[in-house]
This record gives C-alpha cells, structure tokens and sequence, in this order.
C-alpha cells in the first residue's frame, strides 16, 4: 500500500522571514480593523494569507464576502480557513484514515478467505474420515491422494495468509510511526525540540487537575533577547533558544515537562517537587548553565555576549488553577527583572512576592 502523498505543513506554507512577516501583517491588521473583524488566531491566519496574494480564489471570496455582507461571519472565516489554509492537514488526516479503513478491510478480507479455506480443509478431512471407516476401502490410494492434495493445498493458503499478516503488522507499525511523529509535531516546538505553549497549557491543566501537591512552575525568559537578536542577527538568536531547550531537556528532573511558551520564555512544570527548596535549587543550577553558554560567530570564532535569564517561581496551592498559577510565577518572573535580572525570585503563599 503506497503512502499518501506528503502535503507542506503550515510552516511550510509560511516561509517569510521575520521583516518579510512584518511586512505581512501591516498589510492584514488594517483590513481586519477596516472591516471589525475580530483579532483571533483563524482570522489572522486568513488576512495575513490573502495579504500574501498566492490564493486568488481565496482572495476573490473573502473579496465577495465583505463587500457583500459588509463584515466577515465566523461561519465563513471557519469555512475559509479549513478550506484554504488547514487543507493540507485535512487531507492528510483523510488520507491516513482511509489507509487504516482499507487496511483493516484487506485483514477481514483475508480472515473471511482463510475461514473459508478452513471449513474446505475441514471438509476434506471429514470426506477422507468416513472413507477409511468403510470396512473394505477399494480406493484408499486415491483417499490418501486427495488427503495429501487439500493438505498441500490448506499449507500453501497458510503460508500466503501469514504472508499477509505481516505485510498487515508491518503495515500497522508504519501508520502508529506516522500517528506518532504527527503527534509530537503538534506538541513540540520545531525550534527547540520542548514542548510547544498548547501543549503546555493542556499538560498544565491535567497536572494541576490530579492534585496540587508537589506541583511547581519556573518561567525563566532570556534577559535583554531583543536587544541580541537586533545586534547578531535571528539565526544567532535561534540557536540560543536551540542551547537553552537542549540545557532544559538535559537538566529536567523526572517527570518534569518543559515548553517553550513565546518568543524566548520558557516554562517548566515540576512534578514530585519535595518543596521550593529543591524547585529553587534546580532553577539556581539552570540560571547558572544559561550564564555558562558560549555562543560563537560560526565564520569568525567569534565570542558573543553571554546570555543570562530571570526566573520566576510559585508552588501550586490548594484552588490554584492554570492561571493563577501562571500570574503568580509571572509576576515573580518580572520582580526578577526589576531586581536587575539573571536571578531567581520565588512567589510564596505567605505573600503575593518575596525574595
């Protein structure tokens, strides 16, 4: 069974550069304003795709659209969307169901036929049974000949339907690789190799959702990220995101879950943290590796800046929710930066803050 043809992810039908990007988005956001069309991710997603003018189709109807009801329906934005700029990911998920539903319809195929060939094996046997308790057996050589015959016959049709059984199994290993590998490209961020911020948020949840107890969040945020990534350049700026979430995966404690939440702000949920001793001191040591990092101009050997990052801290406390949660250690995270930055502040229940 061939496997569908790959469609270009969303990434991949977004390749601007961030100027490019900007460009981009200036021209979208006052269309969107123009027309009071709410801010939310699926009408970005469009106007910034009709603001790249490579679906004329897509443009002529959202064109219509507006000029004829003089705003944008959610109805028709959801259309749209699914239509033009999540198809290829429709049509794959289509694709890897149908190959599951002829996959499975091949198997019963094949039990149906195998069942079959059983019950005529079955017959035979039964035929070559009653001839040999006749008292005088006339025939028995040609009895033995047709004996020999549906058995030579019955070990062929097994040994094609266990061919097919593991054509099937193989099959089926090759689908769950691709389930799996799609799963975690919509849970990884593609750049650091962490969890991705809805993914996050979800996990989150889950965890907070089975007990506070033990439960801790660190948000560190690269300090002054802006400002080195306007002075390198992206591509350096990429690649301290690539050390930090390679320092975050060797560093997590077990059952700890990291993610990348936005830009360069990251989030560790602790699990089994025996208090904010133990939460500050792995934060301490992460604080410290970040500082270590040595990034190099490739072309020149050249030492940059070193790179630091604030942190901040809260432990989950009884009716603490995904947000609550969140704003505690946020706010944490920007007393850090208010108190000079590249350091560790802990929020407390005593407290909203303290040092």
């Amino acid at each position: 069974m061939n496997p569908p043809p790959k469609s270009p992810s969303i990434l991949e039908l977004y390749p601007e550069q961030t100027r490019e990007a900007a460009t981009l988005l200036k021209q979208a956001v006052p269309l969107m304003v123009r027309h009071d069309i709410p801010p939310n991710p699926v009408h970005y997603a469009l106007w910034y795709t009709y603001s790249q003018g490579q679906h004329a189709e897509l443009n002529r109807r959202m064109d219509k659209t507006v000029n004829d009801f003089n705003t944008f329906p959610p109805e028709t934005a959801v259309k749209l969307f699914r239509e033009f700029v999540i198809r290829g990911e429709l049509e794959e998920a289509r694709a890897g169901q149908q190959q599951v539903i002829d996959l499975v319809d091949n198997m019963e195929g094949d039990v149906s036929g195998n069942i079959v060939h059983n019950q005529a094996y079955q017959q035979s046997l039964n035929q070559g049974l009653a001839a040999l308790h006749e008292p005088i057996i006339d025939d028995l050589p040609n009895v033995l000949s047709d004996l020999q015959l549906s058995t030579q016959q019955m070990q062929a049709e097994q040994e094609r339907f266990l061919q097919r059984l593991h054509a099937a199994q193989d099959e089926i290993l090759h689908l769950r690789s691709q389930l799996q590998r799609a799963h975690l490209a919509a849970n990884l961020d593609s750049l650091t190799q962490v969890f991705n911020r809805h993914a996050f948020t979800r996990l989150l949840e889950q965890t907070l959702a089975s007990g506070h107890e033990g439960v801790g969040l660190v948000i560190l945020d690269i300090d002054h990220f802006k400002q080195f990534n306007d002075q390198y350049g992206h591509p350096l700026g990429d690649r301290v995101l690539q050390h930090v979430g390679q320092l975050l995966r060797d560093l997590l404690p077990t059952r700890a879950m990291a993610a990348r939440y936005g830009g360069e702000e990251f989030c560790i949920i602790l699990r089994d943290c025996d208090g904010t001793h133990s939460m500050r001191g792995f934060a301490e040591q992460l604080r410290l590796k970040i500082q270590a990092l040595r990034v190099k101009v490739r072309r020149t050997d050249q030492l940059l800046d070193t790179i630091t990052a604030s942190f901040g801290l809260a432990m989950a406390q009884p009716g603490d929710n995904l947000e609550s949660l969140l704003t505690r250690a946020d706010d944490a995270l920007y007393q850090a930066k208010r108190n000079g930055r590249n350091q560790v502040f802990l929020a407390t229940p005593q407290s909203p803050l303290t040092a």
